[in-house]
């Protein structure tokens, strides 16, 4: 029969005593009493009934026990399947995704599972189930989002041109003194309408919610502008959309801004945005946006969440319903600065 394996010498029955009534682990508890009962003078089967295990057990304790002390007594967790892509594997899938499929070369539009494992497969020999490689991909911080259209002729090189050269152009405008702060709003409209867009919702898998869909056309424009950087903002719900209303709009706009500051109004190039008509306040420069970019301006993330949350999935009894709600929408919004500052905030634009 072996010999049993002597506890090491610098712990007592009352040091691991005193540890198990500190201890938060039932089964660290355990193990710290049986050998506490072995440091006592007990038999290593009487200590094998305290911990409510075999003698082997009970030997496998000493022996971790021995080899790091009462941090050796905790249950760690277990290692599980080793994972099946390496670092390297990761970043080309990461890079892949970022690129999207070549319809010609993947026979696909877009990436689904499917088609990323039979790549990894074709490319590496690996084969991974579709929920490993779902959860390989949210660790990458990937996510199955709704893709913004594009237009076919952007320029991509003016936008990221447009990203280092803006700050420059309203550091130096003219005709201010040097040490006026500076704003910088961004400014769109959106139309809502009586035929209004119907959001996402959560419902059961492979059901098909319904939401009411209202045909008529009556609508109003909200004319809205942020300040990301303050939290602030400024807007009008209007009939139109044409010049005079801008003029209205920049109005409300110049009331918001700072007293003493100069408000940089970047705006896509639409017709009443760059009208020469267009009546100007003298504390507002408008910046516009490259042609076909609308992607810089913020506002439309704002007009995305207004309607999600506020405006989408409802039917308009009239033009004047339409206008509660539209005011009550950018109230909201306006009431919530912090929100602003989440959604509008830029770090080409702000320097974050």
């Amino acid at each position: 029969m072996a010999a049993a394996v002597e506890l090491r010498g610098d712990f007592d029955a009352a040091a691991l005593r005193r540890l198990a009534r500190r201890s938060k682990d039932p089964g660290q508890i355990r193990r710290l009493l049986a050998m506490a009962e072995i440091y006592e003078g007990r038999s290593r089967g009487e200590a094998a009934r305290v911990g409510g295990v075999g003698l082997q057990t009970l030997r496998d304790w000493v022996l971790r026990f021995n080899a790091t002390g009462p941090a050796g007594l905790v249950d760690g967790k277990a290692p599980g399947q080793p994972s099946k892509l390496n670092d390297e594997q990761r970043q080309q899938l990461l890079r892949m995704v970022e690129t999207g499929p070549t319809p010609a070369i993947h026979g696909v539009v877009r990436w689904r599972l499917i088609d990323l494992a039979q790549w990894l497969f074709e490319e590496y020999g690996l084969s991974i189930a579709k929920q490993t490689l779902s959860r390989e991909m949210r660790a990458l911080r990937l996510r199955k989002i709704s893709a913004r259209p594009q237009h076919h002729a952007q320029d991509p090189e003016q936008a990221e041109a447009f990203k280092k050269t803006s700050p420059p152009i309203w550091q130096r405008l003219q005709a201010r003194p040097p040490d006026t702060p500076i704003e910088i709003w961004f400014a769109d409209e959106a139309r809502i309408g009586q035929k209004n867009t119907i959001s996402r919702r959560w419902a059961l898998r492979g059901s098909r919610p319904r939401a009411p869909r209202d045909q008529r056309t009556r609508s109003a424009y909200i004319f809205g502008a942020i300040c990301p950087r303050e939290g602030k903002g400024a807007g009008l719900v209007l009939p139109f959309c044409n010049t005079a209303a801008m003029e209205l709009h920049l109005a409300e706009i110049a009331q918001a801004v700072a007293p003493g500051a100069h408000a940089v109004l970047i705006v896509d190039q639409a017709g009443w945005h760059t009208s020469p008509k267009l009546a100007v306040p003298s504390n507002i420069t408008i910046l516009p946006l490259p042609p076909r970019s609308p992607e810089l301006n913020p506002v439309e993330n704002i007009w995305q969440f207004m309607r999600d949350n506020w405006l989408a999935n409802r039917v308009f009894k009239s033009y004047a319903d339409i206008v509660d709600h539209c005011c009550f929408a950018w109230n909201t919004l306006i009431s919530q600065p912090w929100k602003i500052m989440s959604i509008g905030l830029r770090d080409w634009a702000h320097g974050l």
